[in-house]
């Protein structure tokens, strides 16, 4: 079952405005992602289950989450139907993103008042999903769509929260170009948590990164 309710995610989501996402098949390295990526202040991370048995995995880090790093919100990602929705739902996910809008999905969150984010690309599936109790609409891939589109979005309609994934970086000139554009939050997965991180354990450098993404982020919101 789910710690965090629906509005408590998208509060974290709204707040801290970045949602690292990451995906390994070993869960004591994914142990030590989260925990670099904690201590650099974020509270939200997104395991995109895109591999064999990683619901194992998945259940592992949410584990660890709930006992060693209290306010951090695990959610999964890269889900495609609703059954496996479920299954993540059992291991207690916070919150379920999609990479397209699938009603199925939306339905089987809905009914446990977790929060669903589907991936949307058009202003007509952008109304479908809100209608179906969508918070926050995934804009993916954001970098098809880019700034100028969410601020398209944003003039009829001001209160569709998006978050961007797919084509975010670290740089900050394309944070504010997200931000000042109306963004809720970006998803930001290999330009923060890279190859080389992984591949050479750097999980030191990975914590000063999101520090550092983290501070550009409220800086820019500031001036908004």
């Amino acid at each position: 079952m789910a710690k965090y309710s629906r509005l408590e995610v998208a509060e974290v989501m709204d707040r801290t405005g970045m949602v690292p996402l990451f995906y390994h098949p070993d869960a004591a390295l994914g142990k030590k992602v989260l925990k670099a990526c904690y201590d650099g202040g974020a509270r939200l991370l997104e395991f995109t289950a895109r591999g064999d048995f990683a619901f194992e995995v998945f259940s592992e880090l949410n584990k660890y989450a709930l006992k060693e790093l209290p306010g951090m919100i695990l959610g999964v990602g890269s889900i495609t139907d609703a059954g496996e929705a479920s299954m993540f739902l059992q291991m207690g996910t916070n919150f379920v993103v999609t990479p397209s809008l699938r009603e199925d999905i939306g339905l089987v969150c809905n009914r446990r008042k977790v929060l669903w984010s589907a991936g949307c690309g058009s202003l007509a599936e952008i109304n479908k999903a809100e209608e179906l109790g969508c918070e926050i609409i995934k804009l993916f891939p954001g970098s098809t769509y880019g700034p100028d589109f969410v601020k398209a979005i944003k003039g009829p309609q001001p209160w569709t929260s998006v978050m961007p994934t797919g084509g975010v970086s670290t740089d900050e000139d394309n944070l504010r170009a997200w931000f000042e554009a109306g963004v809720t939050c970006v998803g930001m997965g290999s330009k923060l948590i890279s190859k080389e991180i992984l591949e050479t354990k750097g999980f030191e450098r990975l914590q000063k990164k999101v520090v550092s993404i983290l501070h550009s982020i409220a800086q820019i919101k500031k001036t908004l």
